[in-house]
């Protein structure tokens, strides 16, 4: 019997793959101990590890900070995050002094998590609630100006929180090793390797367990016409304009509709609805969806693997740069199609060609027997149980990394002798053109040299292991 310590973010998203983890590890026999927030708290219970409430450690915060939260702003969820590690450092001494864990099994952005993980010298693993994002497949992220624009400014506010850690004990080289996990670090990723992207560039420190689920349900696509499911999941889902869109676009449509519109959201606001429309605070997602044919969805990965561990094509509405990752890794699988255009014409347009086009169907299929096939919340137990783990295989990354510093120098100086040469043979007063050039290009060029290698480093270690 092992004791395992599980932190959690205030997030439903976050904590809702750790639940039948938690659950089996308890029926394992293991003591688990939960440190969560009060809204989880019976569904916590019911999987019968013990909860530890941190509501009180939540500091207070201004209705400008909370719309920034609730909008996933990424400054402002770190700041808090780290306000509540200091808040909670007297009370975690204590609770890591009577409680001994010999596992934490820390939500990948819980920094409270992982900081007294560290502190206290006791085995981590990470459970991350989306993809796993390092320098390869965090290129799946595609910031908007305003995202850009938020984490620039955001940096100094940021750094300057960082260093009221250390007196504390915590030592933090950046943001960035606190967000993502390297290639020594045990973490739990709940997709298959095959819906990962990038997914050879992780070592065998990473499991990837599929969907973490309380659900024997199979999908059952028989009735007697179309279903659609709408849901914009549990955080950016106050959006009665997108709603109201997507009533008009489908309300003479011979198909069914049920939306999820969340309980931030007046559902009165829908007003009268059609009579194939349906509208609720909250479903049980899973049996809605072992019976859709098509959801509308934000691409939160909960939503997206439920979808696909249930055979539901999707049409892909990203709101966040993480979202758009994974939506752009359920195009590339052909189980969805991204909603360019949200007018409720456009909406219409997207719905019908998910029913009428089968390809999208059949791709769903295909995800759906290939997360079935993973391992679930009992691989996710093995895997914490056995914690830490060593890895067998040279790590993908430390070679790309190489070459890529190998490359950049090259690079540089090719670049300063074309400069010098076209200072001689053409004109001095020219020659930052080249310099600038040269600047412009290096990202871009330095991408596509990554991709190439990463592809070459690939086949490589694929023959070897023949």
């Amino acid at each position: 019997m092992k004791k395992i310590a599980f932190f959690c973010i205030p997030a439903h998203g976050h904590t809702n793959p750790m639940l039948p983890v938690a659950a089996e590890l308890v029926k394992r026999g293991n003591a688990v101990r939960f440190y969560s927030f009060n809204e989880f708290e019976q569904k916590i219970l019911s999987t019968g590890a013990e909860f530890v409430s941190c509501d009180k450690y939540l500091p207070a915060i201004t209705q400008a900070e909370e719309e920034k939260l609730k909008n996933v702003n990424t400054t402002e969820m770190t700041l808090q995050d780290i306000r509540i590690t200091i808040g909670m450092n007297d009370f975690m001494e204590k609770e890591f002094a009577d409680f001994h864990p010999d596992v934490v099994y820390t939500d990948s952005v819980c920094f409270w998590g992982k900081l007294n993980a560290w502190k206290h010298k006791v085995p981590m693993v990470c459970s991350t609630s989306t993809f796993a994002f390092n320098q390869l497949s965090s290129q799946y992220m595609k910031y908007s100006l305003g995202e850009m624009k938020e984490m620039i400014f955001g940096l100094p506010k940021i750094s300057k929180e960082l260093k009221k850690l250390k007196p504390y004990g915590y030592q933090v080289e950046s943001t960035l090793s606190l967000l993502q996990n390297d290639n020594s670090t045990d973490t739990v990723v709940y997709t298959s390797r095959n819906l990962q992207p990038c997914a050879a560039s992780f070592s065998d420190h990473y499991a990837f367990v599929g969907p973490s689920v309380f659900s024997d349900l199979t999908p059952n696509k028989q009735k007697e016409r179309p279903l659609v499911y709408i849901s914009l999941g549990t955080v950016i889902n106050d959006r009665p304009d997108f709603y109201h869109k997507c009533i008009q676009a489908l309300s003479n449509m011979n198909a069914d509709v049920i939306i999820s519109c969340g309980r931030y959201m007046d559902k009165s606001l829908l007003g009268e609805l059609p009579a194939n429309v349906q509208a609720f605070a909250y479903v049980d997602q899973l049996e809605v969806l072992s019976r859709a044919d098509v959801f509308i969805t934000h691409c939160g990965m909960n939503s997206v693997s439920e979808s696909l561990y249930m055979a539901a094509p999707m049409i892909l509405y990203p709101q966040t740069n993480e979202q758009r990752a994974v939506a752009r890794r359920v195009e590339e699988k052909g189980a969805g199609l991204l909603l360019r255009d949200d007018s409720a014409k456009g909406i219409r347009k997207a719905v019908e060609k998910a029913l009428n086009d089968s390809r999208y169907t059949v791709a769903a299929n295909e995800c759906c027997r290939d997360l079935r096939s993973c391992s679930g919340a009992a691989g996710a137990a093995d895997f914490i149980e056995n914690a830490p783990h060593t890895s067998v295989g040279v790590d993908p990354l430390v070679q790309l990394n190489r070459s890529s510093k190998r490359f950049r120098l090259c690079y540089w100086i090719l670049a300063i002798a074309l400069i010098i040469l076209f200072a001689v043979l053409v004109s001095r007063n020219y020659a930052w053109i080249i310099g600038l050039a040269a600047g412009i290009l290096a990202y871009p060029i330095g991408n596509v040299f990554q991709k190439i290698k990463f592809k070459s480093i690939c086949k490589k270690s694929k023959r070897q292991n023949r």
